[in-house]
């Protein structure tokens, strides 16, 4: 399985991004049962969930992101979606993508250690 992002950029305070995440691949599962999620890690600090998506659409966000970020998945083209809006210099990271077939429903942003594969990230840079 492979992870590939896309979408990340500079942007000024209050600006939009829209991060892409294709799956390709020998997949375990057919798409539409992958859990998906975004992490990201700003400089010397640990990575951090940041948005998650189950099999039945149900999302869950960070407190840091509710109600500017928005996860979706497009099962016909097998990618995830992540749409950053109002965005503020403390978005500032490499965002990566996330997915495992082994998650079914989620009530919290399941741990880094649970999903089976990951992108190698793409970057968001927010300036005051």
């Amino acid at each position: 399985v492979k992870l590939v992002e896309s979408g990340g950029g500079s942007v000024q305070s209050g600006g939009s991004l829209r991060l892409s995440c294709e799956l390709s691949g020998n997949t375990y599962s057919r798409f539409e049962g992958y859990c998906m999620a975004w992490f990201r890690q700003a400089p010397g600090k640990e990575r951090e969930g940041v948005a998650a998506i189950d099999r039945d659409g149900n999302t869950i966000y960070s407190n840091d992101v509710k109600g500017r970020f928005t996860i979706s998945k497009d099962n016909a083209l097998k990618t995830a979606h992540l749409e950053m809006i109002n965005l503020r210099p403390e978005d500032t990271a490499m965002y990566y993508c996330a997915a495992t077939p082994d998650i079914t429903t989620i009530a919290s942003i399941p741990r880094e250690r649970f999903f089976r594969s990951w992108g190698q990230g793409t970057q968001v840079s927010v300036s005051a």
